[in-house]
């Protein structure tokens, strides 16, 4: 007498179950509920309903936007508004590689939520330059090789510009406090303190 292989033939009654229930389900499914999805009329709702406006200034220049709420300042500034100089390192605001400038304060991109700007005036590492001007800490970070590959560079110069504005540059052990908050994994900090205690002994408008 044969044997009978019982796990196959329980396979074969469970595949049977899920493909019934699934053609039952499409046939009691609306014939508009079909094509809504098949136009992905669901997620144009979603994207009408769940974008909000936002009016705010980025380098001097205002925008008018609609963003999700889910979206980070970094993300808008890089997908959106395209100014990649902003780096994404860490992601979780502790490498610095993002920081901009939100109304003369330095804030970590990547913490902070667009639609939590509104109304506010961003600087970028774009915004530094006057023109073909380079900023004076730019400037500095070029004459004293402050960096190497330049991936933290921008997020290092904002820190550096918002370091002398708040005061805090009064020293090489103070500066390295206050920009502890900056990676540089190429270890060029040395050479960041140099070129921030110029700038700032030289006493530059930033």
């Amino acid at each position: 007498m044969a044997e009978i292989d019982t796990n196959q033939s329980g396979d074969t009654r469970r595949d049977f179950l899920k493909k019934s229930t699934l053609i039952t389900a499409l046939s009691l499914t609306p014939l508009t509920v079909l094509k809504a999805a098949d136009n992905k009329v669901d997620e144009q709702f979603a994207e009408l309903f769940e974008k909000i406006p936002l009016n705010l200034k980025v380098n001097n220049k205002p925008f008018s936007l609609k963003v999700e709420p889910r979206v980070t300042l970094l993300d808008l500034l890089r997908e959106q508004l395209r100014l990649t100089g902003t780096k994404k390192g860490c992601d979780h605001g502790q490498c610095g590689a993002c920081t901009v400038h939100v109304d003369g304060v330095r804030v970590n991109s990547c913490l902070s939520l667009a639609v939590m700007n509104e109304g506010k005036s961003i600087t970028t590492i774009e915004g530094l330059a006057n023109g073909d001007v380079l900023h004076p800490m730019q400037a500095a970070f070029i004459k004293h090789d402050g960096f190497q590959c330049g991936y933290c560079t921008p997020g290092q110069i904002m820190s550096a510009v918002a370091c002398i504005r708040e005061g805090h540059a009064n020293s090489k052990e103070e500066i390295r406090e206050y920009m502890s908050g900056n990676i540089c994994r190429c270890g060029a900090y040395p050479n960041i303190i140099d070129a921030i205690q110029e700038v700032k002994e030289k006493g530059a408008a930033i």
